[in-house]
């Protein structure tokens, strides 16, 4: 029995999911053996993840969106870094009811990734996601040894709105081991970084941009792109439109101008993690989420777990807080069934306030349903 499971957002982590199912499965078969793999797509929790799948947890001081000082975490282990952006410019880094859609940087995140290199790291996953942030990544090139200046040679302010000021780039005093390091930009997004399907308008209004923000931002970016092309030339352009390039407002943008490739988040992690040899050992895999809906369909942690499932011949179901798919989308995703909260408590609010409880019930008609 496997259980890769994300993150039930607001209610449980990956690692309690897990503990949670184990303590319903083995309710009605107490003897079950149990492997937990906790998964996350590169966006929060990612770090999470790889802590509980063996890496060391290391922790640094690094610079808020705001530009305050806070605590975040990579975890490392055999000279490979995970790097979640949003452990230092994630919205959950803002405080409750405040949002800054044009200054917001990812200056943090440079720092994160500087900290991954200083503890020796050669290839580092840098997973994207739940970012307070509109910057293209410009703040965390700034941190990696980037200059963006205005007509009158000045640094221009932080955030994409600063970035209506850039005139010129100077990329010559980014950190040198950049060059030798395999950098993986980890994301479930593919959107370019700007126009209508662009990061700011798109994942804009989520970090309190006004109609006229994103207008503002979209604007910005399209500058900075144009300022960049100027300093490195045409792959500058090519990479505003590439796959991801638009990821977490635009830090996508700034990972590929550093030589990063592009792959699924979810893939990557599953890589990282070792869900090959786990999968080998299973027997049913249990994944979920907090809501199963079209969203995990696309590049989801429990979309990514059921493929590679499937393709190894193996039976998934999953749990989850809600469930808002029609069932012939589950098995065309290969969940073969799912276990929403609510068909224990009909109550949304208690189902998100007492989600380990109810969540062992569920795993518990899993297991009569199936190991029974």
């Amino acid at each position: 029995m496997l259980i890769a499971a994300d993150k039930f957002k607001g209610s449980l982590t990956a690692v309690q999911v897990a503990e949670r199912v184990t303590a319903g499965l083995r309710r009605v078969v107490p003897s079950l053996e149990v492997e937990a793999l906790p998964v996350a797509d590169g966006g929060d929790g990612t770090v999470a993840a790889a802590v509980a799948a063996g890496f060391e947890r290391r922790e640094v001081r690094v610079a808020g969106p705001l530009g305050e000082e806070v605590t975040a975490a990579f975890a490392l282990r055999d000279g490979t870094a995970v790097v979640e952006m949003a452990e230092a410019s994630g919205l959950q880094r803002l405080p409750a009811g405040v949002f800054a859609p044009l200054t917001a940087s990812t200056y943090g995140s440079g720092e994160l990734l500087r900290a991954a290199l200083d503890a020796g790291a050669r290839g580092i996953v840098f997973g994207v996601g739940g970012s307070a942030t509109t910057d293209g990544g410009a703040g965390m090139l700034a941190a990696l040894g980037a200059r963006f200046l205005d007509e009158d040679g000045e640094p221009v302010p932080p955030g994409g709105g600063g970035l209506a000021r850039v005139a010129r780039a100077d990329l010559s005093g980014l950190d040198p081991r950049l060059s030798s390091v395999d950098l993986v930009l980890a994301s479930d997004v593919d959107n370019p970084l700007t126009g209508p399907k662009g990061a700011p308008a798109v994942y804009g209004p989520q970090k309190g941009a006004s109609p006229d923000d994103v207008g503002t931002l979209d604007a910005a970016l399209a500058r900075f792109a144009k300022v960049l092309e100027a300093e490195v030339g045409p792959r500058a352009a090519e990479y505003a439109m590439a796959p991801g390039a638009g990821a977490a407002g635009g830090v996508g943008y700034g990972a590929l101008l550093l030589g990063a490739r592009f792959r699924p988040g979810i893939e990557v992690m599953l890589d990282v993690l070792g869900f090959a040899p786990a999968l080998e050992r299973a027997s049913l895999v249990i994944t979920g989420e907090g809501s199963l809906d079209e969203q995990t369909l696309h590049g989801k942690a429990p979309a990514g777990v059921a493929a590679a499932a499937r393709a190894a011949g193996k039976v998934v179901v999953a749990v989850c807080g809600r469930l808002a798919l029609p069932g012939q989308a589950l098995p065309a995703a290969g969940i073969e069934r799912a276990y929403p909260l609510t068909s224990v408590e009909p109550d949304v609010a208690r189902c998100i306030a007492d989600a380990g409880p109810i969540l062992e019930r569920v795993a518990e008609r899993l297991a009569e349903d199936y190991l029974g």
